[in-house]
């Protein structure tokens, strides 16, 4: 039959997206089309030596320097590509700033546009057609979600990450870190801060 696909090696993986990824890796390498040391060092550079680490630098200097952080909000590109934080699936990036006035969040309605070079791999709920579908229609509901209470009067904005534009949420500065290093504040600042679906930790608040 034209559309029988039973005997495809596609109908062959498992549903599970995470599942169907190893089964296709394993593919790959069996064919010798890929290196599994290449692969590895990859997903290591983005998940560790990347990962949320550089956005969290950016986020720390913004919140230590003000001209560095009105630079930032003008035009990130020259002041990130100063600190080497460029390249693909990094160009044109926009910073929204969190104030009390107004919180911001992230979504990709169409695909899953995001800011490698500074936040790693995407996580999977980020590319999820619910949240990219909810994130929309009910943010503040999607927030409460990720334990995100607002208070009545904070507005709300959705910013919708395209492949010309990409946004990087600068969290509001958690109270009582006056005095603290660039060090120590980076390590208050989470992945899902610089989305808008987290809030920077306290100062002694354990990482997740």
């Amino acid at each position: 039959m034209p559309h029988d696909h039973h005997d495809h090696p596609h109908a062959l993986l498992p549903p599970d997206p995470a599942l169907r990824v190893k089964a296709l890796e394993t593919i790959l390498v069996q064919k010798g089309l890929i290196d599994p040391a290449a692969l590895e060092e990859i997903i290591d550079t983005y998940q560790n030596r990347i990962g949320p680490q550089n956005g969290a630098r950016v986020v720390a200097k913004a919140w230590s320097d003000r001209e560095f952080k009105a630079a930032l909000l003008a035009d990130a590109d020259p002041v990130l590509a100063e600190l080497g934080y460029y390249g693909r699936q990094g160009e044109h990036l926009v910073v929204a700033e969190n104030t009390p006035a107004q919180h911001n969040m992230v979504v990709c309605t169409l695909c899953s546009c995001y800011p490698w070079p500074l936040l790693g791999i995407p996580p999977g709920w980020y590319k999820s057609d619910a949240y990219r579908a909810r994130a929309v229609r009910e943010p503040r509901k999607v927030l409460a979600e990720f334990g995100v209470a607002l208070p009545e009067e904070t507005a709300v904005r959705v910013w919708d990450s395209t492949a010309e534009v990409r946004y990087l949420v600068l969290p509001m500065r958690p109270e009582g870190t006056e005095g603290m290093s660039e060090e120590d504040l980076a390590a208050l600042v989470t992945r899902d801060s610089m989305i808008g679906t987290g809030l920077a930790r306290q100062p002694g608040e354990a990482a997740a």
